[in-house]
This record gives structure tokens, sequence and C-alpha cells, in this order.
């Protein structure tokens, strides 16, 4: 059930058997010549739906800005400052339990907000601990889980990409996008890639990365992406996290 597209009755009734909501958290910024801007957001959106339409879980609107100062080299790229994340994941947060719900899942994919996400989670915990949060909120968890991070997701990556998988615009995010968009992806698959590869390095901040990484990408190679693979990566990613989501919300 998306949040966005439910009324409030259904929200309240859907609160009298569970308390937990899975929050899709991306970017917006470039994936090089032949991937979206939107993918680090379009990745957990994707997965994120199915599983609540399989499962029945709550979904929130996408978080669809993150952390991605370094990328600020590339038009079209956007980026909140870490306090300002920090800030808005709080704020979702509260609002949230407001109504009753208690435990955060979200699901990331960017690995530019994980050490945001797990700051803002802190400040949340903060404000119980001193006493700060208010007497009618409830004791709250959260938990960051990235849609790639599951061994069977891992397992296709290594059998189609190898060594080409890379850091940055990497074939898995691209192809599990051209799943979701094919007719987009059909259109941007023509872009062509020089070197086949690209470059590796460490990233500091946006000019330096432009200058070091020239079309936007890291030890990449996303040419061999297709909207095949990215059935099977969003198959394996729905099951994964449904799973993880599920324990999450169990534990005690």
């Amino acid at each position: 059930m998306q949040l966005q597209l439910a009324t409030w009755i259904e929200v309240e009734d859907y609160l009298k058997n569970s308390s937990g909501i899975i929050i899709p958290v991306g970017s917006t910024e470039q994936h090089g010549p032949t991937g979206f801007i939107g993918t680090d957001a379009l990745c957990p959106e994707l997965i994120a739906f199915e599983i609540g339409t399989r499962l029945g879980v709550m979904i929130a609107p996408t978080l669809s800005i993150g952390m991605a100062q370094h990328h600020l080299g590339f038009p079209g790229s956007i980026t909140l400052r870490p306090s300002t994340m920090i800030s808005v994941v709080c704020d979702v947060i509260n609002s949230l339990t407001r109504h009753g719900f208690d435990r955060f899942f979200f699901l990331n994919g960017h690995g530019g907000n994980i050490a945001t996400l797990s700051a803002a989670f802190s400040e949340v915990y903060a404000e119980t601990s001193l006493g700060t949060a208010g007497t009618n909120r409830p004791s709250v968890r959260c938990c960051t889980e990235n849609w790639w991070n599951h061994k069977s997701i891992s397992e296709i990556s290594e059998k189609y990409f190898k060594n080409s998988e890379g850091r940055h615009a990497t074939p898995s995010e691209v192809a599990l996008t051209y799943y979701g968009y094919p007719e987009d992806g059909n259109r941007v698959s023509k872009n062509k890639l020089r070197p086949k590869i690209a470059p590796t390095g460490p990233i500091y901040d946006s000019s330096d990365y432009r200058n070091r990484f020239p079309d936007g990408r890291i030890g990449s190679d996303p040419s061999l992406a297709t909207k095949e693979i990215g059935r099977e990566l969003f198959e394996a990613s729905v099951q994964g996290i449904g799973d993880s989501y599920i324990k999450f919300c169990l534990e005690l």
C-alpha cells in the first residue's frame, strides 16, 4: 500500500495491525552517459512498491534527494547538506510516530546516504533518551537496508558483470532501472562509453570528481546492463529485502 495513494482512514486501519513502514531513500545525481539521474531513488522505489503489493506493507513517499555534493559537477545533480538531510529524516520519523508508526525501514539506493541516515537515527534515539521527544511518542526503531546487500543479488552481479561492476553507475543499478523503465532505457543505452571500463579513485569535492571521472562513472561498464538482468536483480531484491523487513518488524 502506497501512503500517497491511501486515505487517512486506510492508514488508520493499517495501523490497527502493523506499525511498520518502508521508506525508500535515494539520490538525484548523474549516473554516467547511460544511467538515469534518478537511478538511486528509482531502484529502491521499484523494489519497495513491489514489496508493498506482495506483503501488504505501507510504503512512504520516496526521499529522492540525498547527500550527493560530489556529483554537482554534472548538470541535473541535486544535493542536500548532511545536516539538512538529517533534519528531513528526523521530521519524517517524528511525523509518522505521531500516528503510531514505530518501525522505520529505510530502503536505501545511495551509498553516500548511509552515514547521514545513521546520524539521523541517533538524533531520534537521543530525543527519547534525553526525554525531549514528548510523552506521546512511542519508542521507535530504525534501520537502513541497501537494496543490493543480499547475497543473491551479489551472486547475480558477479555472474554477469564480474570486475565491470565498479563503484558508481554500476551495471547492476542501471539494469534494474532499465527493467523498471524499458522505453527510457532503450533511449539512454545507445550512448557511447569511453573508455569501456571507467577509471577508479577516491572521492572528494565535485570539481575533483569531474576531473577524475570525466563521464561520471567509477570503475564500471554499464553497457553490460540489460532489462532481463534487471528483472533477475529485481526479483532477488524483492525477496531478500522483504525477508529482512519481516525480521526487523518481528524482532524483540
